[in-house]
């Protein structure tokens, strides 16, 4: 079947069929795949890092020796632990509350929506004789004389005009036909590009948002205090703390943030899943305390563990505020740290294993 309704001289629309769209896994929906699957990334990504950080496995990639975490860090990992479950949890309610709001998935209209942007790019076409005459360019000539050699081309040209393309209905009048190449960029920009632009916008905004907030909390005193403070407890960070907050900052930096990011780019319930879990693969990854040559996340931007590292430090702690994805908000409004760090952390080292080395004296003289 075919809309009937469409303009003659353009291709029919296929007529969408909607129906359910069909889970990802049979025995769990989307919704609650999108609500789980970030808890899930979160902790094996975290236990990865826990596992060679409790093993020193890899002590040549870690910022910060065994010594440091148990000196310089001043709240145990029970309760890092507790708090970030405690977030978790209101994670997963504000989350549900979000989803619940999403309409029901539906599919059979893909067809159907490719071929409405093969006609927009059809209609499209309609400008080109007009653009060309302005630079002094006959097209209908030009189309003309390409019409042998090259059909799709003088097509486009005479203003997407491609009568050889046309089938004959039952009634021997024929039926428009769009060219290959219009449904290969209609595919794109339906199946590719409105996808990252909406992935884009959503990282944009969350980047936009944590920038604000983060580094409103370090200028503020009061927020500083009553909220922020708690999660620079942590002078070394590592995975499993990445969301060791306040409830409250949590709720509004992380939770708020991403489902407003979620919200404003048009996510679906399963581009949600993706964007939810991509940005608590980010946050765990920025926090885990090593610079990996073999990690891709780390490579991907220059906002990296060793990067959020320096945030955490009590001479870069003014600094580096942009979090999770870029460090473009740090460029543009000179919160960059851009002093020496080697000698810095070496010094921090140093304090760390002397420290260590008078309690164990200790310990021995009781």
């Amino acid at each position: 079947m075919v809309n009937s309704t469409v303009v003659t001289d353009l291709p029919p629309l296929p007529t969408p069929e909607v129906k359910p769209m069909p889970d990802i896994l049979p025995w769990m929906s989307d919704l609650w795949l999108s609500l789980l699957m970030p808890v899930v990334a979160y902790w094996l990504l975290s236990m990865f890092f826990h596992v060679i950080d409790v093993w020193d496995l890899m002590p040549q990639y870690r910022l910060h020796t065994p010594a440091e975490i148990a000196q310089r860090n001043h709240v145990s990992r029970y309760e890092v632990a507790r708090d970030v479950i405690v977030q978790q949890i209101i994670q997963t309610v504000v989350g549900y509350g979000l989803s619940v709001t999403e309409p029901h998935q539906t599919t059979g209209t893909e067809d159907y929506d490719v071929a409405v942007w093969a006609t927009r790019i059809r209609i499209a076409q309609r400008a080109f004789p007009t653009l060309l005459s302005l630079l002094g360019i006959n097209a209908a000539a030009i189309s003309k004389n390409m019409s042998a050699s090259h059909p799709l081309l003088a097509g486009a040209l005479a203003g997407g005009h491609y009568p050889f393309l046309a089938a004959e209905c039952s009634n021997g009048a024929p039926i428009p036909a769009f060219a290959t190449w219009e449904l290969v960029v209609a595919k794109l920009i339906y199946w590719v590009a409105i996808p990252a632009i909406q992935f884009f916008l959503g990282i944009l905004f969350v980047d936009t948002w944590q920038y604000i907030l983060h580094r409103t909390m370090h200028t503020n005193t009061w927020l500083y205090t009553t909220f922020h403070s708690r999660h620079h407890r942590l002078y070394v960070p590592y995975a499993y703390g990445a969301l060791y907050n306040h409830w409250f900052e949590g709720f509004l930096l992380d939770t708020l943030g991403t489902g407003l990011a979620f919200k404003v780019a048009g996510m679906t319930t399963r581009q949600g899943l993706v964007f939810f879990t991509c940005s608590t693969i980010k946050t765990v990854d920025d926090h885990c305390g090593y610079a990996l040559p073999w990690d891709p996340i780390q490579h991907i931007t220059s906002n990296n563990a060793a990067y959020h590292d320096i945030h955490h430090q009590s001479w870069g702690i003014k600094t580096n505020y942009s979090q999770p994805f870029f460090t473009f908000w740090d460029k543009f409004l000179g919160t960059m740290y851009k002093g020496e760090t080697r000698l810095k952390y070496t010094r921090a080292r140093e304090l760390a294993e002397e420290k260590e080395a008078t309690a164990h004296e200790y310990d021995k003289s009781n």
